[in-house]
């Protein structure tokens, strides 16, 4: 691969690939648009559990700590008996939900075409 050709735009660190590891796991993208549009950025754990109908609690705790870990989330404590924890959209977050908005909202606006698709193999929508 030389230098300013084509095919250094298609290496295995290119920004394209990047964006896509975000969307390698449906619950990164959800959790980004649920605490977005439903919960203003900011929501405890049992709150999330509710808003996301399908995912495990151990998959929510999961994806939290990922997110938390490559910076999209941060994690309050408040001190309270039980303690309470938050997460809230980091500005690196808030960047985030900007395209995840804009393929959820293509998706509404393509429900029909999406309902033409065949179901994958794997897929869970009958």
């Amino acid at each position: 691969m030389q230098p300013g050709t084509p095919d250094e735009e298609w290496r295995e660190d290119c920004a394209p690939r990047r964006v896509l590891e975000l969307f390698a796991t449906k619950w990164t993208s959800m959790v980004l648009h649920t605490l977005h549009a439903r919960h203003g950025g900011v929501a405890r754990t049992g709150v999330l559990q509710r808003s996301l109908p399908g995912i495990s609690k151990k998959m929510l705790t999961q994806t939290l700590r990922d997110m938390e870990g490559s910076g999209l989330l941060t994690r309050h404590v408040q001190s309270t008996m039980p303690p309470m924890v938050e997460y809230r959209l980091s500005d690196l977050g808030q960047r985030f939900v900007e395209p995840v908005e804009l393929l959820y909202g293509w998706g509404r606006d393509n429900a029909d075409a999406l309902d033409r698709l065949a179901p994958r193999p794997r897929s869970r929508r009958a």
